[in-house]
């Protein structure tokens, strides 16, 4: 039984007098007034089939939202999530939890993963409106700027992906024959496929390597071989019991996904050391377990494994818009989306915007100032003047400087939101895991604006 609020609010709670407890008391404003982002999540959890009549009572829709913030903003796990709202008076008074009920980390694992994109984009939005209510954007100056965050994998070297390939086909395979007690034989290569990309790694020639590797290829296959034919026989001779025949359904289908993975991984590697090809960013595979992570290359710096986010911000501090980018577009190619993104989000025309120097064109400052904005600043101008793009060098020096800021913001959300690394798997649950970063942040920066107001009228006051 889902519910979206509890009707009665604990008691015997009570906020401590200690500075951290009263920014998660006014954040606990903030999502009072923003109702819509309640009722979002409320309806995401019962499009997943849960009752609101019948069945053991669950977290509610509030509180389901609630604990997303405090996860994202204190970046725990979910291990040290249930410790610390078991634990914290203030956390457990900050998520409305009534006394004897303590959630366990799969439940929390279920109802936060429960929250999917179009979920939290709406969360999102009704928490920004909380702000635009409360005056603190005033629609003067807007900054945008890319960054990277990684997929939770490790370094993606072909010997280590090839031994990821076979040991998750092996493993499947014994799966298989455990549950559909197929006899067909079988060979373990996982331990011989371990050893070889070890030995790949610490390989003194290149003579060495290509030999290990040739033969690392030859296990993979066999890996993947015998992977087949025991789908084959699974799909073949199901076994007759319910619960082995859904079992081994699952089984077929993880193999299907898995197979392909491993021959691209195969073909990769075979091109690059056997043939001596290039192979281009957008055919490599650098996961088997997170397929989708992109290859970005920054400014022909650091190489970073995962996906590309464009932010906006408003000049409060406020997170207007993120996207996640497919591929490495050029961040030309977002300026003017970036914008239009962010009036519409917004309803504001902004009059001053600056960009990195990576979205400079003359297309891009015309483009822009059509859409109403007075003053468009790069940081680099990439043959642009300072009197095309704000009119004056003053206005440009002032413009270029307001969007250094947005550098500071970015690093405030990978160090506090866990926006450096996404521990969530899958590409629908990467963009989730980044809306909730950016929808935490934007909660405490609301509140952190009214303590400021707050705290300039007691001062006034006196």
């Amino acid at each position: 039984m889902r519910k979206m609020f509890e009707p009665q609010l604990p008691l015997l709670q009570r906020w401590i007098d200690k500075p951290h407890a009263l920014e998660y008391k006014l954040m606990s404003q903030v999502l009072d007034d923003a109702c819509d982002a309640v009722q979002a999540v409320y309806a995401c959890l019962m499009r997943q089939g849960q009752r609101a009549d019948r069945g053991r009572a669950t977290l509610t829709a509030e509180q389901v939202l609630r604990i997303l913030v405090v996860k994202q903003l204190e970046n725990l796990s979910y291990e040290q999530l249930e410790f610390a709202l078991a634990d914290s008076s203030t956390f457990r008074t900050f998520c409305r939890l009534p006394q004897g009920l303590t959630p366990t980390k799969s439940v929390l694992h279920r109802c936060l993963k429960g929250l999917d994109e179009a979920c939290l984009q709406l969360v999102h939005q009704a928490v920004l409106s909380v702000g635009l209510n409360d005056g603190i954007e005033s629609g003067d100056r807007m900054r945008a700027d890319c960054t990277c965050t990684e997929t939770n994998i490790h370094a993606p070297f072909d010997s280590s992906l090839l031994w990821d390939s076979c040991r998750v086909l092996t493993r499947l395979t014994h799966r298989a024959r455990m549950v559909g007690g197929v006899t067909l034989p079988f060979t373990d290569h996982s331990r011989k496929a371990k050893h070889h990309a070890l030995a790949i790694r610490n390989a003194k020639t290149q003579e060495q390597r290509t030999s290990l590797y040739i033969e690392l290829l030859a296990l993979t296959r066999q890996a993947i071989d015998e992977a087949r034919r025991m789908a084959a026989a699974l799909l073949e001779f199901p076994p007759a019991e319910p619960s082995a025949k859904w079992e081994a359904r699952q089984v077929v289908e993880q193999m299907d996904h898995y197979v392909p993975l491993a021959q691209k991984v195969i073909d990769q590697t075979h091109r690059r050391v056997n043939l001596g090809q290039t192979v281009a960013a957008n055919d490599k595979v650098v996961s088997i377990f997170e397929p989708h992570t992109d290859i970005i290359i920054k400014d022909r710096r650091d190489t970073v494994f995962g996906h590309k986010l464009c932010l906006s911000e408003g000049g409060s501090g406020l997170i207007i818009d993120v996207v996640v980018e497919q591929g490495n577009p050029a961040d030309s190619t977002l300026a003017v989306r970036t914008v239009e993104r962010a009036q519409k989000l917004t309803g504001m025309v902004f009059r001053k915007v600056a960009f990195d120097g990576g979205f400079a064109s003359h297309a891009n400052v015309k483009a822009i100032k059509q859409l109403g904005v007075e003053q468009v600043a790069f940081s680099k101008g990439r043959g642009l003047t300072a009197e095309q793009m704000t009119g004056s060098a003053r206005n440009y020096q002032k413009l270029r400087n307001f969007r250094a800021g947005i550098e500071a913001t970015i690093s405030w959300l990978k160090r506090c939101f866990g926006l450096r690394r996404c521990p969530w798997r899958g590409l629908s649950s990467f963009k989730s895991y980044v809306l909730a970063s950016v929808v935490s942040a934007n909660v405490l920066v609301i509140a952190r604006k009214r303590l400021e107001v707050a705290s300039r009228k007691v001062a006034l006051a006196a």
